[in-house]
C-alpha cells in the first residue's frame, strides 16, 4: 500500500490541511494519508493546546473521509517528536508499504535544521506542498535538492533528492488559513467559522481552548 503520513501540531486543524492533503492524496493515489498530531514537538508555542485536545481535533476534523486515519503514534511517546524518530517506528508497522511524507515548502526548506535530516531524505520520499505566497522556483536553494522536473501530471513535479528517494512537488489549490490566525481570532472573540469544520469549532469553544 501507499501512505501520505501528514504530521503537525494541528493546533487546530483546519481547512487548508484537509483540502490541501486530499489533493496530494488523489494526485498520488495514495492508500490512505494517515494524520500524526506531534505529541512533544521540539519547538513548543506558548498557546500550544493539550496533545489530547489536539489528536481529539483531528479526529473529528477527519472521520467524514475514509482515506483518512489519524496516528496518535508521536503522543504515546514521552521523547521529543522528531520526525525521524516517527518514521523509524512506521517503518516497524508498515514494513512491506511505500511511505510519502507530506509538508509545506517552508517546512522542506527547514529540513537542515532537523534531527538527522540526511537519514531522514534517505528513508521516506517526499511529498513537498505549494502554500500561498510560496514558489517552487525556492526548493533550488535546498541543499538536499538535486532538480525538479516536470511530469505528465500538471499539478505534480518531480522532486530529484540528493541521496533520496523519488519525490515529488504537488501544486495544491492556495486555501489561506493558517492555525496561528485562527487562534488569534478566538482570542479576540471573533467568527472562526468555515475555516475550519464545525466539530472542531465547537470543541474549541467547549473546551476554552486559545482563549
Amino acid at each position: 500500500m501507499r501512505f501520505g503520513i501528514f504530521g503537525g501540531t494541528f493546533n487546530p486543524i483546519h481547512y487548508g490541511h484537509l483540502r490541501a492533503v486530499e489533493e496530494v492524496r488523489q494526485f498520488l493515489g495514495f492508500d490512505k494519508v494517515i494524520f500524526i498530531p506531534s505529541g512533544n514537538p521540539p519547538f513548543k508555542a506558548s498557546d500550544l493546546a493539550d496533545a489530547s485536545h489536539r489528536y481529539t481535533m483531528t479526529q473529528l476534523a477527519t472521520t467524514s473521509n475514509s482515506d483518512f486515519m489519524v496516528s496518535d503514534i508521536e503522543m504515546r511517546n514521552d521523547e521529543k517528536s522528531y520526525t525521524i524518530s516517527t518514521i523509524d517506528r512506521l517503518r516497524c508497522l508498515y514494513p512491506d508499504d511505500k511511505l510519502f511524507l507530506i509538508l509545506g515548502i517552508d517546512a522542506f526548506m527547514d529540513l537542515p535544521h532537523w534531527k538527522e535530516p540526511s537519514r531522514l531524505v534517505s528513508q521516506v520520499s517526499f511529498v513537498v506542498v505549494t502554500r500561498p505566497g510560496s514558489n517552487v522556483s525556492e526548493l533550488a536553494a535546498s541543499p538536499y535538492v538535486e532538480a525538479i522536473r516536470p511530469s505528465d501530471n500538471t499539478s505534480i513535479d518531480l522532486l530529484i533528492l540528493r541521496g533520496g528517494l523519488q519525490s515529488y512537488v504537488a501544486r495544491v489549490s492556495g486555501v489561506d488559513i493558517s492555525s496561528t490566525a485562527i487562534r488569534q481570532l478566538v482570542q479576540k472573540r471573533m467568527s472562526i467559522k468555515y475555516l475550519l469544520p464545525e466539530s472542531v469549532e465547537q470543541f474549541i469553544y467547549s473546551h476554552n481552548l486559545y482563549c
